[in-house]
């Protein structure tokens, strides 16, 4: 039976974007291994990859949506992926206000500069301690 060609289209969108969809899947189970394994190493580097793969994917699916739409499949794939990074940045944060809280009972008074680099002693350093704000 012969397809129309917009059924053809719609399924060379759904093919183009599921590359994208499968590699950012794959970030992120890398990042929840990398999580549940503690693996400070692996964690930046799952989270880099992971990073650029979201871009990627969301600017595929963003230009299937102006040219033709994206399959409801897709769309709640990629929806199921956006809830596990929510999930695992909730999960990281959460450990990091533990980590803060371990910090400040062990070594009261010590500088935030003291105990992070450059790029992660602003948010201590403005007071908030090992409080976690969402």
């Amino acid at each position: 039976m012969m397809s129309s060609p917009n059924e053809r289209r719609a399924a060379e969108h759904a093919a183009e974007l599921e590359a994208p969809l499968q590699a950012l899947e794959l970030q992120l189970r890398a990042l929840g291994l990398a999580l549940r394994d503690q693996d400070a190493d692996a964690v930046d580097a799952a989270a880099a990859g992971l990073h650029t793969t979201l871009a990627v994917t969301l600017d595929h699916f963003a230009r299937a949506n102006r040219h033709g739409g994206v399959p409801p499949v897709l769309r709640q794939r990629l929806a199921l992926a956006g809830g596990q990074v929510a999930a695992q940045r909730e999960a990281l944060a959460r450990a990091t206000a533990s980590l803060d809280r371990a910090i400040d009972v062990l070594i009261p008074g010590l500088a935030p500069a003291q105990l992070y680099s450059a790029a992660g002693s602003a948010a201590r350093a403005s007071g908030q301690g090992g409080s976690l704000l969402a």
